[in-house]
């Protein structure tokens, strides 16, 4: 694994991972912003990719820097981490906040994007989504253990997760548990609530595979359905189960979802090409 770090305009230095070879995927995390969310699905996808992951601003080894955080802000930081490792037609693939991470990417610049995989995402908070997230804030500013635990409960199927006790350990032990860690979660969070561009989705043009879990209790199965609706062009996948956190839990499957949609597409012409 080739590990290096990117430094920003505004002092934001992000980790960035690089394993395997082969077309470029970026793996954008969600709400915890870990590159190590992705440990699971790494060797298995380093096969067949040159897999590009990063600890986003404020997170694990990346440094917080200056500027104030929005969805377009962790779109263009994506952006700077692909600028870093020279790729120029990467396939992205999102979980949940990052599912909305490519969304803005998409809006920004379609034209160095080779196809999107919105993971386990949505396309505006609605009411589940704001109620769900304000009590997630509410717990973690006052039992951050109790915050990492819920989301660990809520996010994995009840068998895995009692097979699997040390992911859920790893959960806790990552739990934002400084002031610091807090104020990072929680302006992400806003950034979550406040982000809609569902009036401009439809003008999304890279090839798109949305997909979610029946079981999904984080981010709903009928939230990708909506995306569906506003995106008919793109195709839809459904794990039968997993939970909010399936590229974890049913990685072989996961896995051959990712492969069978990259294989599908188009390479973007060179620079200079077409």
């Amino acid at each position: 694994m080739a590990s290096d770090r990117a430094r920003l305009e505004d002092g934001a230095e992000l980790a960035i991972h690089v394993e395997g070879q082969g077309q470029d995927l970026l793996l954008v995390t969600g709400l915890g912003g870990s590159a190590a969310f992705w440990d699971p699905v790494v060797a298995p996808l380093a096969e067949r990719f040159r897999v590009i992951r990063f600890d986003q601003r404020g997170i694990a080894q990346s440094t917080r820097g200056t500027a104030p955080v929005d969805i377009d802000r962790l779109a263009q930081d994506s952006f700077s981490v692909l600028d870093h490792v020279g790729s120029r037609g990467a396939l992205l693939l999102g979980h949940s906040t990052g599912g909305v991470i490519l969304q803005a990417m998409a809006l920004i610049d379609p034209s160095r994007i080779a196809g999107l995989v919105l993971s386990g995402s949505w396309i505006r908070a609605n009411r589940y989504m704001s109620e769900l997230f304000r009590s997630r804030l509410a717990i973690l500013r006052v039992a951050p253990r109790e915050y990492a635990a819920m989301v660990a409960f809520l996010g994995h199927p009840p068998d895995w997760l009692d097979g699997n006790w040390p992911r859920y350990e790893a959960m806790l032990a990552a739990a934002p548990a400084t002031p610091e860690q807090q104020e990072v979660t929680a302006e992400r969070i806003d950034a979550i609530l406040k982000f809609d561009r569902s009036g401009e989705i439809g003008a999304i043009r890279p090839p798109m595979l949305i997909q979610g879990a029946e079981d999904d209790l984080i981010v709903p199965a009928f939230l990708q359905r909506e995306q569906a609706r506003a995106l008919p062009s793109a195709d839809l996948y459904m794990f039968r189960t997993g939970g909010h956190f399936f590229p974890v839990t049913r990685v072989e499957e996961f896995v051959g979802v990712l492969t069978r949609f990259a294989a599908s597409l188009s390479p973007l012409p060179l620079a200079g090409e077409g």
